[in-house]
């Protein structure tokens, strides 16, 4: 798609938005503090168990991604090509200017985040990132992703100096990063800045790590502490269904982290 083409896109999703966010909530993380994404109250018209009771039914949207408001963000999400910071201003730019009032978030893994392509992603107009830390371990990291990690670890201090608004993601990967990794991780974001909203991701078998088995309840809950420890003060758990596969074992995740720790 030209940058044109996503322009156009933003245009007629702005024309369906049900939520009007201001910019600091402009981040995947704050999603669940309005909705759990279950679709009961449209489809059954009854709320979810764990429903913040914040929406309408109306404010209620399916997608392909399945049930939840349409907020006022549009998000690059997946491949990731930052290292060519040109394309996204560009792209940020002619969505600032086809819509009245739209922030644009970029999930990343941060490679690409030299100072000089943040400066290059704010004179577009770029307002968020999503920031995907895969591993501290400068080793662990070249084993998981094949690259050196120093950008990428300089991300977080840049990102929020230069007036982004940022969240930070950490897979855990059983066998891989668990608790220490990803409580190393929380340090160097705590001392940033200890608002950071901070994710601990349940990893799911795929690709070249089919033997990896996801995490357990336990194990999820011990990390959401230790990130806690660390100084964090906002701290949520995602791809939740991964470890939590029964009801039982949702409500003992719940009863571990607090129910608003849930993503």
């Amino acid at each position: 798609m030209s940058t044109e083409d996503i322009a156009e896109e933003a245009a007629r999703y702005e024309a369906v938005v049900t939520v009007q966010e201001p910019r600091e909530r402009a981040l995947m993380f704050y999603a669940s503090d309005l909705c759990r994404h279950c679709g009961l109250c449209v489809t059954a018209g009854v709320r979810g168990p764990l429903c913040p009771g914040k929406l309408s039914p109306s404010q209620v949207l399916p997608s392909v991604q399945g049930w939840g408001p349409a907020r006022n963000i549009v998000a690059f999400t997946g491949g990731d090509v930052v290292c060519v910071p040109e394309f996204y201003a560009e792209a940020a730019e002619k969505v600032k200017e086809a819509c009245r009032q739209v922030w644009v978030l970029i999930e990343t893994n941060g490679f690409g985040l030299t100072q000089r392509n943040l400066e290059v992603l704010a004179s577009g107009g770029v307002d968020a990132f999503w920031l995907d830390i895969k591993a501290y371990s400068p080793e662990l990291y070249r084993k998981l992703c094949g690259a050196d990690n120093s950008t990428v670890l300089k991300a977080p201090e840049l990102i929020v100096d230069m007036g982004f608004q940022l969240e930070v993601l950490a897979l855990y990967i059983p066998g891989w990063v668990e608790v220490e990794e990803i409580a190393r991780i929380a340090r160097l974001v705590a001392d940033v800045d200890p608002n950071v909203p901070f994710t601990v991701l349940a990893f799911f078998p795929a690709y070249k790590l089919m033997e990896s088995r996801p995490p357990t309840v336990l194990e999820l809950a011990r990390a959401v502490a230790a990130v806690k420890e660390a100084g964090l003060r906002r701290v949520k758990v995602g791809n939740v269904g991964v470890a939590a596969k029964t009801s039982r074992e949702l409500e003992l995740l719940i009863t571990l982290v607090g129910e608003d720790a849930i993503g």
